[in-house]
């Protein structure tokens, strides 16, 4: 699903009006059905509902959704920031609509005091936030700030149509200075625009932001971004594995990591990607911890390595023969899980670039090692720019590391950071944090929305490196989707856990027992009242029963 800026959300509603011949109040009506079938199903509770409207077209979909759920026999109030005079076009037509549908309770209010006039609206089930919409600029003010200071008295949970008021639409960052709108659920059409992926506009992480498909074939969806939502590559796993199957067509992942001390590392990797679908897992692990990794689980083979005197893999400890031997049949490398920093790490890493054309994803100890080797670097750079699969899996102060830079600095601007190394280097990069991206060496960027502070544990980034090795070793032939796959899974799945558990108690094995749910779930949902379905961009773990297929409600 692509992911567009607002001006491109103009220029797709434009063209699928004047080129696909869908009338532009048609659009509208589609989206204010969608909004009022979220919001019963959502807040199914709500019985007086509150909606306040712009001038604008945002106001125009909350005004129709206000029709429409007056018609299902809520209790709505309509205030209209502003006088009907002001009205245009398709807001105008909604306006007229709604006086004459069943709800009498319409107003217009033009000032803070008449919205004072209004206080008993504020003792309501719910309040629909329909002012400001895509084509807004900071800052916000006039009635719209006043309405935001008004509103927030209430105790009832506010759903956004479109966006929160006040957030910009092609926002890139994870919260913004400006004063907003509070939101406990985001409804918007078509796509996400780029502040659905990377804003945390919801009061809280699990609370939930849908998209509505309201008419727009797809041909009108154009881009210039090359921005996307990675849980659409979730389709990768929902198509049943052929009945003739056997472990040889789904890969054989190869993990080399641990040392004395970090056996985890190697071995959640390794039970990860056995849990994610590959039809054999090896880990390579220093001798003296053999023994502790191979109990993760009966189905993972180990293949022990010479040690160094403080237990990592020793200098000497792989031959040019020993190592093609290792990777004999092998489809994936994971390389860096516990490894450590030692001389061991470097040579194994020159010679995992350098003797094979395997895919290879790089994370934690391999990480540091490439970025404190330039040699390192610069054969990385030669083979993943000559078409080799090189995946780089850092957390933001491994890509600090990697670019010599500070953490600051790649905060301030993930997505730019990681399409610059990403341009530099051929690499595929997986920019780990909240909203992870994944930059691909074609310019494309997706962004992942599941995932939850839970998450914020040891292990966490051994069990995702272990799920994109899967991953490439069954899908190898369309390497980005795997990759946008593996991060959404992983985070999904953590997701489901947290539903069952707590965030603050999550480990990053407790997911593990959740990967079959993970790859069950349909992130797009079907609903009896709005045909066209929803897509879950975020909540779906907060969701129950409204985002997981029957079978997995409960």
């Amino acid at each position: 699903m692509k992911v567009l800026s607002a001006e491109e959300m103009q220029a797709c509603d434009r063209v699928t009006t004047e080129r696909y011949g869908v009338p532009s109040i048609e659009l509208m009506r589609a989206a204010a059905s969608a909004v009022d079938v979220f919001a019963r199903e959502h807040f199914p509770r709500a019985r007086r509902v509150t909606v306040l409207c712009g001038r604008g077209n945002n106001g125009g979909d909350g005004m129709m959704a206000a029709r429409l759920l007056a018609k299902a026999g809520l209790e709505v109030t309509t205030l209209l920031l502003g006088s009907q005079y002001e009205l245009k076009n398709d807001a105008a037509t909604a306006w007229r609509e709604l006086g004459m549908s069943p709800n009498r309770f319409l107003y217009e209010v033009s000032s803070a005091v008449e919205l004072r006039a209004h206080n008993a609206a504020l003792d309501t089930d719910l309040i629909i936030d329909a002012v400001l919409g895509t084509r807004f600029k900071p800052p916000m003010k006039g009635m719209a700030l006043a309405a935001m200071e008004w509103a927030s008295a209430s105790a009832a949970p506010f759903l956004s149509v479109d966006l929160p008021s006040g957030w910009p639409a092609n926002a890139t960052s994870s919260k913004i200075e400006e004063k907003v709108f509070p939101s406990d659920a985001v409804i918007t059409f078509t796509v996400p625009k780029a502040a659905h992926v990377f804003g945390e506009m919801t009061r809280r992480w699990n609370q939930p932001i849908v998209v509505a498909p309201i008419g727009s074939p797809e041909d009108a969806i154009v881009s210039a971004q090359l921005l996307s939502w990675a849980g659409t590559s979730h389709a990768l796993v929902e198509q049943p594995r052929a009945t003739d199957s056997n472990k040889g067509k789904f890969g054989h992942v190869l993990v080399i990591g641990g040392s004395v001390g970090k056996s985890g590392a190697p071995a959640m990797t390794s039970m990860s990607a056995l849990r994610a679908g590959a039809g054999l897992v090896t880990a390579a692990v220093p001798s003296p911890i053999v023994a502790q990794v191979s109990s993760i689980a009966p189905e993972l083979m180990t293949r022990p390595m010479m040690a160094s005197p403080t237990g990592e893999l020793a200098s000497k400890g792989i031959t040019a023969q020993q190592f093609e031997k290792l990777i004999d049949r092998k489809t994936v490398i994971a390389a860096g899980p516990g490894l450590g920093e030692g001389p061991g790490t470097e040579i194994l890493l020159e010679a995992v670039l350098s003797d094979t054309k395997l895919p290879v994803v790089i994370d934690a100890d391999g990480l540091n090692t490439l970025a404190a080797n330039p040699f390192l670097m610069e054969k990385m750079t030669e083979v993943a720019k000559a078409g080799r699969t090189v995946v780089l899996t850092p957390h933001p102060g491994e890509m600090a590391r990697l670019t010599g830079k500070s953490v600051e600095e790649i905060q301030a601007n993930r997505l730019e950071a990681a399409r610059k190394f990403v341009g530099e280097t051929g690499v595929t990069l997986v920019l780990k944090g909240s909203r992870t991206l994944i930059a691909h060496p074609d310019g494309r960027v997706a962004v992942n929305t599941s995932g939850n502070p839970g998450m914020a544990k040891g292990g966490s980034g051994d069990m995702l490196t272990g799920v994109i090795a899967a991953m490439l070793a069954q899908f190898k032939e369309d390497v980005a989707r795997a990759v946008e796959a593996a991060v959404y899974l992983h985070g999904l799945a953590a997701d489901l856990a947290v539903r069952d558990a707590d965030e603050h108690t999550l480990l990053a094995t407790d997911s593990l027992n959740y990967f079959p749910r993970a790859f069950r779930y349909r992130p797009f949902r079907f609903s009896k009242g709005h045909p066209r379905g929803y897509v879950w961009l975020q909540g779906l773990s907060a969701a129950g029963r409204l985002g997981v297929r029957s079978s997995e409600a409960e």
